[in-house]
């Protein structure tokens, strides 16, 4: 991952009023159809600073420490140091690149469930000392490697105990916690916290009740051993919609009030991923291979009628062993849009999209309603900011994808409201202004 980003110069592009996301979209497929047709992303800072915003004035009382691992590309993790966010790290990678924007040790967090003793030993070398631990053994290691470590007790929620989908789970029971807290008091490890976290599928707001009242006992055991405690977490688990943010917090916030009450001198903190940077990304990719089978060939999907009315399959430059890396443990959060303008009352055909790989597990739609289209055609996927950006896989020599970023004029002078300025803390960034206006047929070009 760090190989990823060292090419740290990038430029974004400002946008002129009457600029917008679809005339940069059209203009770098019309580019990309000329020189190869590689994949591509358009990044749409603004909205990322919409987010803080947003963040901002409905959970204000809660911080948030961003999810590196959730999109760690360049202009991501600068625009968000520079609005003050801390940061949540998995990895040695994760909080050294945090660590070169100039963010303090005392803004990031190290999450990982399952601790290298080596990354522990780098996480006290540059003082990066509040982690999250579950059971007794990553206690032990981190008694051994880490003298000054904070930790935060990770307990599980409802949502994630036993389950039915068995997948590894991570947090320890609520009865679990007492040896926990006997076992770090002989250690003489510092236990300053606790953390949960509720999944963003989950559905029931009375999880958060469960987990606060858990939370609020782990912290009376706490105080029973000696322990200080001055830290809740209570995760991840934001889709990125007003309305989930306002729906969390209208059940948090009077618990809060009860269990962890303003002057307490109890910091409470979040780890929001995908809610900062889903939205903000977009990806164009390319149709390189077309199929025509009967529509019988699909086992299950949308307008299957069994008649002699062609399906095709897709196959696109970019897979799961690529951007659509997620697609491998859930379900895609987003719907393919053809770029070709086409006709209203143009057929549409049943169709399923492939990645490159020919595997029978780079299928990224099983089944949609498409007009029919041909190689060289373009489909854009949105909601593409999160969990895209991975080291590709060496398959048939796959290209990463270009990011080009861009903010209109309105956001840049929203974060200059904010008190944030290229020149504080957003070193890379290069910024070229647009000096036209573009209606439906021109073109934007910025440097990339």
């Amino acid at each position: 991952m760090k190989g990823f980003i060292d090419d740290a110069n990038y430029s974004v592009g400002l946008l002129d009023e009457g600029t917008n996301l679809g005339n940069v979209i059209d203009n770098y497929v019309y580019e990309h159809t000329l020189t190869g047709k590689n994949a591509f992303f358009v990044g749409d800072l603004g909205k990322i600073v919409k987010k803080h915003s947003q963040w901002q004035n409905v959970v204000a009382q809660i911080k948030p420490f961003y999810t590196v691992k959730c999109n760690s590309t360049p202009a991501v993790l600068e625009i968000l140091a520079a609005l003050g966010t801390g940061f949540a790290c998995s990895s040695k990678n994760e909080m050294a690149l945090v660590q070169e924007l100039g963010v303090s040790p005392e803004n990031i967090i190290y999450i990982s469930p399952c601790k290298q003793v080596s990354q522990i030993k780098y996480a006290a070398k540059v003082g990066v000392n509040i982690m999250t631990c579950d059971n007794e053994i990553e206690l032990k290691k981190i008694a051994r490697n880490h003298p000054n470590a904070k930790v935060l007790l990770h307990i599980a929620t409802e949502d994630n105990i036993g389950g039915e989908e068995g997948n590894m789970k991570f947090g320890t029971t609520l009865k679990n916690c007492r040896h926990l807290l006997e076992c770090a008091k002989e250690l003489d490890v510092q236990i300053i916290g606790v953390k949960f976290n509720v999944s963003s599928a989950c559905k029931e707001s009375q999880v958060y009740v469960h987990a606060l009242s858990d939370a609020r006992c782990v912290f009376d055991m706490a105080g029973e051993f000696g322990f200080t405690m001055n830290m809740l977490d209570i995760g991840g688990g934001f889709t990125g919609t007003k309305f989930q943010l306002e729906e969390v917090n209208h059940v948090i916030s009077p618990l809060l009030e009860i269990y962890f009450p303003e002057g307490s001198g109890i910091k409470i903190i979040s780890e929001p991923g995908s809610y900062y940077v889903s939205s903000a990304f977009t990806l164009a990719v390319n149709i390189i291979a077309k199929k025509v089978v009967g529509n019988d060939k699909f086992s299950s999907g949308v307008g299957k009628t069994g008649s002699d009315e062609p399906a095709f399959m897709y196959y696109m430059n970019d897979g799961v062993y690529g951007s659509f890396a997620s697609k491998l443990s859930e379900d895609l959060n987003t719907i393919p849009e053809v770029h070709k303008k086409y006709k209203k009352d143009e057929p549409l055909f049943i169709s399923s999209l492939w990645g490159p790989s020919c595997d029978e597990l780079d299928q990224i739609v099983e089944s949609c309603l498409l007009p029919e289209l041909n190689v060289g055609d373009w489909l854009i996927f949105e909601n593409m900011g999160a969990d895209s950006f991975h080291e590709p896989s060496a398959f048939n020599d796959f290209q990463r994808p270009t990011i080009y970023y861009m903010m209109s004029f309105s956001d840049w002078y929203e974060m200059q409201d904010a008190g944030v300025t290229s020149d504080t803390m957003m070193k890379n960034f290069f910024f070229v202004p647009s000096c036209i206006q573009l209606s439906q047929e021109d073109s934007f070009s910025t440097e990339a």
